[in-house]
């Protein structure tokens, strides 16, 4: 929840805290476009320490697909996200993917993946794991 804080985005439901794995489902509720929304993930695809994938099983969405790939290159991770999603109302929403969607997402994981990189980078993540053990 510490990487949404400019949304104000937090978990609700599902798995809210601690670590989330294959078949766990979150749902997050936040404010876009001043709209208050929820969108609810399942992790459909994992592989430990490489790879993730959720997929919105409900939400503002038509469809909502997030991969998550981590490379080992020498003693640093390189994290890769790709994001897939369709806006519902046919034509118009369209329209609003390639007007605002697209850069408002790019924005929005940039933002997110800054603050979960500050928190690998430092001590922080410590207290991440400290609950899984």
């Amino acid at each position: 929840m510490d990487s949404t804080v400019p949304t104000g985005e937090r978990a609700i439901a599902g798995v809210t805290n601690g670590l989330i794995g294959h078949g766990e489902s979150v749902t997050w509720e936040g404010t876009h476009f001043g709209f208050r929304l929820r969108h609810t993930s399942k992790i459909v695809d994992y592989e430990p320490y490489r790879f993730f994938c959720d997929e919105m099983t409900y939400g503002a969405f038509k469809s909502f697909r997030h991969e998550h790939f981590f490379e080992a290159v020498g003693d640093e991770t390189i994290m890769r996200d790709v994001l897939e999603f369709a806006a519902p109302f046919g034509a118009l929403g369209l329209m609003a993917e390639r007007l605002v969607l697209r850069d408002y997402m790019r924005r929005f994981l940039v933002e997110r993946n800054t603050t979960i990189k500050r928190i690998a980078e430092s001590n922080g993540w410590q207290r991440y794991l400290a609950n899984e053990r």
